[in-house]
C-alpha cells in the first residue's frame, strides 16, 4: 500500500475522528478532516483524495447528499459511518455509490482493514485480454467500465460494476459469499455476506428480464451465465 495515500475524513464527534486518526496516521496516511458535509465537499472540491470516510449524520449537509455530489464526478471509493443499521439505509448508501458501510460503534481497525481492501480493489490493472465480455444480450466493457443491453447503457455504482464483472470474468463458476467478498472487496475477516446478497438483488433489478443470468445456487453461492 503506497504510504502517501491521502484520506478524507467527514466526522462532526470529536472522539471518533480522534479514534480514527490515531489508527490511520500509524500506517503514515494523510488525512484531511471535515466537521459538517459543507466542510467536507468543500475539501473534496479542493484536494485530491484517495479514499473518503463519510459519517451520515452530519450538520450542515447530511452524508447522503455528499455522497451523491462526490459520485457525479468521481470514482473514488466512499465508506459511509452511521449509527442506524437497517437494510433501508444500506441498500440507499449502496444506491448512492457508497462502495461500502460501518454501523457504529465499530473498530477503528477494522475501519482501515476496509479501506485498504478498497484502495486496493481501485488499482487499475491493464492487460491484453478482451476488453469485453458478452452474455446474451449483456456486454461488460472492462475498459470504459460501461454495461449495456442491447446497446442501451445500465447505470450500476462502483461495487455493482464490479461484482458483475468480476462473475463475467469467471462465467458458470460457483462462488461463495465469503470468496465474493474477498475477490470483489478484498476482505478477508470483517466482511458482511449479507453486503454481496445485497449486491446481488440491485444488480438483479438493474438487469430487468435479464435477471436470470445471476444464478442462485441454494446453500453456496452466484455465478454468472446464460440461461438455456
Amino acid at each position: 500500500m503506497d504510504n502517501s495515500v491521502k484520506v478524507l475524513l467527514v466526522e462532526d464527534e470529536e472522539k471518533m475522528r480522534e479514534l480514527i486518526k490515531i489508527v490511520f496516521r500509524k500506517e503514515n496516511f494523510v488525512i484531511i478532516e471535515a466537521v459538517d458535509g459543507k466542510q467536507g465537499m468543500n475539501l473534496f472540491r479542493t484536494n485530491s483524495v484517495d479514499i473518503v470516510i463519510l459519517d451520515i449524520m452530519l450538520p450542515e449537509i447530511d452524508g447522503w447528499t455528499v455522497c451523491r455530489e462526490i459520485r457525479r464526478t468521481s470514482n473514488v471509493p466512499i465508506i459511509l459511518l452511521t449509527a442506524r443499521g437497517e437494510e433501508f439505509d444500506k441498500l440507499f448508501g449502496f444506491e448512492l455509490g457508497a462502495d461500502d458501510y460501518l454501523v457504529k460503534p465499530f473498530s477503528p481497525k477494522e475501519l482501515m482493514a476496509r479501506a485498504k481492501a478498497l484502495l486496493r480493489r481501485s488499482e487499475v490493472k491493464v492487460n491484453d485480454a478482451a476488453s469485453y465480455f458478452k452474455f446474451g444480450d449483456i456486454v461488460i466493457d472492462r475498459l470504459s467500465r460501461e454495461v449495456t443491453i442491447n446497446e442501451r447503457i445500465i447505470s450500476l455504482t462502483n461495487k455493482e460494476y464490479e461484482l458483475l464483472y468480476f462473475l463475467g470474468s469467471n462465467p458458470k463458476i460457483v462462488f461463495t459469499r465469503e470468496q465474493l467478498l474477498l475477490k470483489v472487496w478484498g476482505y478477508e475477516q470483517y466482511g458482511d455476506p449479507r453486503t454481496v446478497d445485497t449486491h446481488i438483488k440491485k444488480l438483479r433489478e438493474k438487469l430487468g428480464e435479464y435477471s436470470s443470468y445471476i444464478s442462485t445456487m441454494w446453500g453456496v453461492g452466484y455465478k454468472l451465465e446464460v440461461p438455456k
